[in-house]
């Protein structure tokens, strides 16, 4: 019996590893978002921004998106997928109206291939405006 118990608990280590390892942050990732938002303070999260003032999308790989509306920039890191962004895909959204909310989902696609390379669910708007300097006007 004992023997049984090691043995089981042995694999649900092993079966619980790689899951472990895709909820570790990506350093490079990271690193990226640190530098797009330098000198920039968060602001509250919103569940929706307007499409129509987004000029710029991009993947900070297997971390978050940037979308900079504006002189505002919006960090969204997904709820479910992140460890599928890579910097290379094409992303897809198919919002409802002119917005892109919390509860949209992006498709991601290879863009050499063009086959599906994963699915994001994405979470909160985090804006980052830029920090006023002392003097400036």
């Amino acid at each position: 019996m004992k023997k049984l118990l090691s043995a089981a608990a042995a694999v649900v280590t092993v079966l619980a590893a790689p899951a472990a390892a895709a909820d570790r942050p990506d350093a490079q990732g990271e690193a990226a978002l640190a530098r797009a938002i330098e000198g920039r303070v968060a602001g509250e999260p919103v569940d929706c921004i307007d499409l129509q003032r987004v000029r710029s999308t991009r993947i900070l790989g297997h971390t978050a998106i940037l979308y900079e509306s504006g002189s505002t920039l919006y960090v969204n890191r997904p709820r479910g997928g992140a460890r599928s962004l890579d910097a290379w895909d094409v992303m897809v959204t198919k919002p409802f109206g002119g917005r892109l909310c919390r509860v949209d989902v992006v498709q991601l696609y290879d863009a050499g291939s063009r086959t599906q390379s994963g699915i994001v669910f994405l979470g909160d708007f985090v804006p980052y405006k830029k920090v006023r300097q002392a003097g400036a006007r």
